[in-house]
């Protein structure tokens, strides 16, 4: 049997519309988008089929929609008899891989990525803050700018996504600079579309608050192997899970470890399990080109039956 894993994507991966079919089609996805409503206390499920873009885009409402919308599509794959040996979610994915690997319930998944997605909203109002995509530069080399840009302010690594494709967070002006230094060394400096600084010191007033809700959780011992985003490792333990989560929101994401880590367990085959397509084009960058695998994306009937026709 095909060893397969879950990757499950994260803020930057929503449409208008995301959900829809999957919501007409199946009484348990409505009942995914109800919870997500009632936990919210917003018509989050409307927010993914209707828009607007500006509202779902609001961090509060963006993380239940994102996840709402990846519990959804799990359950659908589930449903029709396909299991994961592994599991990994980008930033705010890492939640629904817990999900998968029934680390927490799904209801738990919702409510602790309601509270994260309120306490990150938060902090971003008190501190304003920037994200910016260096492209063409290893890990060490921007590494060794942030060092530096740290004499103009708060910045840090927030996502090694590539091996020369990583993002930096902090305050504006840090930003910047860095930014500026990355292209006068020939790289490429994308500023994005964030209302806050992600996985920086400048969200870091959130971390008691959010420990303190977290530890009111069970967290169980994984079904199958979730590789986390703070250590690009398994972790067998519940307990020592519900630490790493709380160190996952002001810690950069292994992203390009964890999808190598991956390929050393042999993983055959890998599903993008939730709305847009930000990890397929990932997994292109990081599978060496001479790795056998197979590559598959989940977010509609459609794709779910091509899914479906192919493993089953």
């Amino acid at each position: 049997m095909k060893k397969i894993a879950f990757l499950f994507p994260g803020q930057g991966s929503q449409t208008v519309g995301m959900g829809y079919d999957l919501f007409q089609e199946y009484d348990f996805v409505r009942e995914i988008f109800a919870a997500a409503d009632d936990i919210a206390g917003v018509p989050i499920s409307q927010y993914c089929f209707k828009g607007p873009m500006k509202t779902l885009t609001e961090t509060v409402n963006l993380q239940p929609a994102v996840t709402a919308v990846n519990l959804a599509c799990l359950d659908v794959i589930q449903r029709a008899g396909i299991t994961c040996s592994f599991s990994a979610g980008h930033s705010l994915g890492e939640y629904s891989a817990l999900a998968s690997a029934t680390v927490v319930s799904m209801a738990d998944t919702l409510r602790l990525v309601f509270k994260r997605g309120e306490l990150m909203h938060r902090e971003s109002l008190k501190h304003k803050g920037a994200m910016s995509a260096i492209i063409g530069l290893d890990i060490q080399a921007v590494d060794a700018l942030v060092k530096a840009g740290r004499n103009t302010g708060v910045i840090s690594v927030a996502n090694h996504n590539s091996e020369q494709q990583i993002v930096v967070t902090g305050a504006p002006e840090a930003v910047a600079a860095v930014s500026e230094t990355a292209e006068s060394q020939g790289a490429r400096a994308i500023p994005l579309k964030v209302s806050g600084a992600w996985h920086s010191d400048l969200i870091k007033g959130a971390e008691d608050e959010f420990i303190a809700y977290l530890n009111t959780f069970p967290f169980n011992s994984p079904a199958n192997t979730v590789i986390h985003n703070v250590t690009a490792d398994r972790c067998e333990d519940g307990k020592a899970i519900q630490r790493l989560m709380a160190l996952q929101l002001c810690s950069p994401v292994r992203w390009y470890d964890s999808i190598r880590r991956l390929v050393s367990e042999k993983v055959e085959v890998f599903v993008e399990v939730g709305p847009g397509s930000v990890l397929t084009g990932l997994l292109k960058k990081n599978v060496p080109r001479d790795y056998d695998h197979a590559v598959y994306s989940v977010n509609n009937m459609k794709t779910l039956e091509a899914l479906v026709s192919e493993l089953s």
